[in-house]
């Protein structure tokens, strides 16, 4: 009697016994630190993205999560400022008002932006950073003065914040002196200077203005430009330490922000006993939403408990009336622009290119990370908004002329066949043929 041979299949070898790997040919199960770096590998590989990833839907993926910040930003500065408006015998609609009119300025100007040539900007690099000086004097001598900061020019009814200018001027103006100094960024004379010296100078002028917060972003926004730059990496030591005795400085120097550090450290004092109020009533907020919030519109901490609900700390408001789910949302929006954004930084050859995306992303995701932190009792209180969602005109058309400049960056690297093209020129081509 002949026998059959048998077959050998899936989880067998020839010989009939199992295979680990459940495959045939006995490769046994990678290890487990391989299975980590093939992990990490292909994490990268997403976030990085390839061929049309990185492309058309990176563009689609930084516009519609700015437009939803936006929107977001717009429907929480109704409901966390109509309470104080009606007390103050205007309409509950006022502040929003302003909020969506700057909106509508902003995203017209990102679109405009969007479809400009990011080299074309160069040649307004040196005029920007000389008019963000001027104005950050200018705001010294006649600005107004808010909550002991005096960082605003009012004209006709409408005020304008310059150091919201500042930052966008510096990381043009950045991006354009290191591309033409690209040879020699490796010498550390020609890496600092003369960066380092007028970034700090625009520092100065906003901390005069009382602004610690706005000082710490435009220190982010230095330190990303040279670090996408290319700066040899041990200047940075120094460079931190330097910064660090300049915080230490500030802080010691000042009796308002000496209480905000002990406060958040959790100890009193004296003489300004509720220096540590808006944290408290912020943490309480963030604790009675739970899960789904208690709805929205139906915050009661924003009832003049929580100082600046609709600017600072509307993060606050958003987890009271959404809850722990409508925080979530806001975070991983934030999340896929920075996913988005960085795709892009990635794939620039071109050095100002570079550093340009570079700068805007550390200015957008470290104020809202500085922002989300404070609210949450991790930094102590020092008045940075929340990109996109605090209420400012001047910081939500700024912060959108940033998005449309990356948006610029994204689209040159989509394939010809996904732009779209503009309706004059399929006028032109059909009158050719015809």
């Amino acid at each position: 009697m002949v026998s059959t041979p048998t077959r050998s299949g899936p989880g067998r070898t020839r010989a009939g016994k199992a295979d680990p790997a459940g495959r045939a040919g006995g490769v046994g199960r990678a290890s487990l630190p391989s299975r980590i770096r093939s992990g990490i590998s292909g994490f990268w590989s997403t976030l990085e993205g390839s061929g049309k990833s990185s492309g058309g839907s990176t563009y689609y993926l930084i516009l519609g999560a700015s437009l939803a910040l936006t929107a977001i930003g717009i429907i929480m500065v109704l409901s966390a400022s109509s309470v104080e408006a009606i007390a103050a015998g205007e309409s509950p609609y006022s502040i929003a008002t302003k909020q969506g009119m700057f909106a509508a300025i902003g995203i017209v100007a990102m679109l405009v932006l969007s479809r400009v040539n990011v080299l074309w900007l160069k040649r307004f690099a040196w005029p920007s950073i000389i008019l963000a000086g001027a104005l950050l004097v200018l705001v010294l001598v006649i600005g107004k003065r808010v909550l002991g900061n005096q960082n605003w020019i009012e004209i006709g009814g409408f005020t304008f914040q310059p150091s919201e200018f500042a930052k966008f001027a510096l990381v043009l103006w950045m991006a354009t002196v290191l591309s033409v100094k690209a040879k020699l960024l490796d010498k550390w004379t020609h890496a600092l200077i003369p960066v380092v010296p007028v970034s700090g100078a625009i520092i100065t002028l906003i901390v005069l203005g009382h602004d610690l917060g706005t000082s710490l972003v435009v220190m982010l926004i230095m330190a990303a430009g040279l670090f996408f730059g290319g700066v040899n990496l041990r200047l940075f030591a120094a460079a931190g330490g330097v910064a660090a005795a300049a915080a230490l400085i500030l802080a010691f120097t000042s009796g308002n922000r000496m209480c905000r550090i002990t406060s958040w450290m959790g100890q009193s004092c004296a003489g300004a006993s509720d220096i540590g109020f808006q944290s408290e009533q912020g943490l309480s907020a963030l604790a009675s939403g739970g899960w789904l919030g208690v709805g929205l519109g139906q915050s009661r901490q924003k009832y003049q408990w929580i100082p600046e609900a609709h600017n600072d700390f509307i993060f606050a408001v958003i987890g009271e009336e959404l809850g722990l789910v409508g925080t979530i949302v806001v975070l991983v929006l934030f999340a896929l622009l920075a996913v988005a954004i960085y795709r892009v930084v990635s794939h620039q050859e071109d050095l100002f290119a570079r550093v340009l995306g570079g700068s805007i992303m550390a200015w957008m995701l470290g104020q809202a990370a500085i922002n989300m932190a404070m609210v949450a009792g991790l930094l102590p209180v020092i008045g940075v908004p929340l990109p996109f969602i605090s209420y400012g005109g001047s910081a939500l058309v700024m912060s959108l002329c940033g998005v449309g400049v990356v948006l610029s960056l994204a689209r040159a690297q989509m394939a010809p066949a996904s732009r779209s093209k503009p309706r004059w020129r399929f006028a032109k081509t059909a009158r050719k043929r015809t």
